[in-house]
This record gives C-alpha cells, structure tokens and sequence, in this order.
C-alpha cells in the first residue's frame, strides 16, 4: 500500500503545483506550462518510487519520461538541442544502464542501445569515416545495416542460455 501511496502523491503534488502555477499565471518558466512538464512529473513520480521503495523496475519507465519530456523540451526551445531520434534510443540506453546498475540485469540491451544511438546520432561522420578508409570496406559501406540484422538473428535464434 505504501508504495501505492508514494506514487500517486507525487502525481498529485506535481500536478496540482503545475496546475497552480498556472492558473495563478506565475510566470516560472514562461515554456513550463506544457505536454512535456506533465511528462516530466511523471517520470519523477516512478524514479523516486523507484528508489525510495527499492522498486527497480520502475526506473526505466522513470528515465524514459523524464528523458523524453525534457528532450522534447529541449528540442522546442534550445536551438543547439539535437533534434535526431537516436536521442530518444539513447534515453532509453541510459534507462536501461542504470537500471543494470541496480539489479545487474539488462547490461547487453543497454548497451546495443547505446552503441546504436550513437551510431545513429554520428552517423554522418561515421559514414564519412568509412569513405575515408574506403579500400577493401566499399561492400560494408553499402550493407553495413546487413551486420545488425546478422547479430539480431544470432541473438534471436543462436546464442541460447
């Protein structure tokens, strides 16, 4: 019950301040009153359940709203904020990593996922390193997608516990 009750005091109280501020018109943040503030106050919500009631499982729920929240955000309002989608694969890297911190289970699906979104994120100057050591590497260039289906595949039906 007590876990319960964390949860959903957090929501109340985060909602009910932001609803307050707006509607006494304060003016905090001039961009806080949006979608994405709701996000974040939920994503708040399970990280503190997560780790006032060692209830590990919500901290990637918790990084992923809060992540993507303050991503959109960002992306709305910072002109510098990267605007790709490998940002949001790497919010969910990051959720899953620090949950592996915790319950030293997920490190394998953290960790493609951090590669990937980096791979994604970089991708111009990954691409343009590969036609820069063009050689013998002109079929890897052209199919490179080919070695991340061929390691799905190996994951899916090979490597078995």
């Amino acid at each position: 019950m007590k876990k319960q009750s964390i949860f959903s005091g957090i929501i109340l109280v985060g909602i009910g301040c932001y609803l307050l501020l707006q509607q006494l018109k304060i003016p905090v943040f001039p961009h806080f009153y949006s979608w994405q503030t709701l996000i974040i106050i939920v994503g708040i919500a399970f990280l503190v359940q997560a780790y006032s009631e060692n209830d590990h499982s919500n901290i990637v729920p918790g990084v992923i709203l809060v992540g993507f929240g303050l991503h959109f955000h960002g992306s709305n309002q910072l002109p510098f904020w990267p605007k790709h989608y490998g940002m949001l694969l790497l919010i969910i890297a990051i959720g899953l990593l620090l949950k592996y911190v915790k319950t030293k289970n997920g490190l394998l699906q953290g960790g493609l996922l951090l590669v990937l979104s980096l791979l994604l994120l970089y991708f111009d100057r990954f691409m343009n390193w590969l036609n820069s050591i063009q050689g013998g590497l002109s079929f890897i260039i052209n199919y490179w997608p080919l070695l991340l289906i061929g390691g799905g595949f190996y994951l899916l039906f090979i490597k078995k516990k």
